[in-house]
C-alpha cells in the first residue's frame, strides 16, 4: 500500500512522537521555527510512506492527515 501525509506546521509543536513511531522514518524534525517558535515535523521521504497512520495516531495536537493509494481490485478478488 502506498501512502502519503500531510503535516501542518503551525499545529505542530515538535513533541517527536511521530518521529519515534514510523518504522520506515519518513518524518524528521524540521531545523526551523513554525510561527509559534516550535520546531515542527516534517515528511521527507515520502516515497516510502506506507499509509499506516500510526503517525496521525500518535499526534497530541492532530497535525498529520494520512491519505493511502487505493488500488482497484483483482479479477479474482471481485465479488
Amino acid at each position: 500500500m502506498k501512502g502519503m501525509i500531510v503535516i501542518d506546521k503551525e499545529l505542530c509543536k515538535g513533541c517527536t512522537y511521530c518521529v519515534d513511531v514510523c518504522r520506515l522514518k519518513v518524518i524528521i524534525i524540521e531545523d526551523r521555527f513554525n510561527s509559534k517558535g516550535f520546531f515542527p515535523a516534517h515528511a521527507k521521504n515520502l516515497k516510502k510512506c506506507s499509509g499506516c497512520a500510526m503517525c496521525a495516531q500518535m499526534c497530541p495536537e492532530i497535525a498529520i492527515e494520512v491519505y493511502r493509494e487505493v488500488l482497484p481490485a483483482k479479477e479474482d478478488e471481485k465479488f
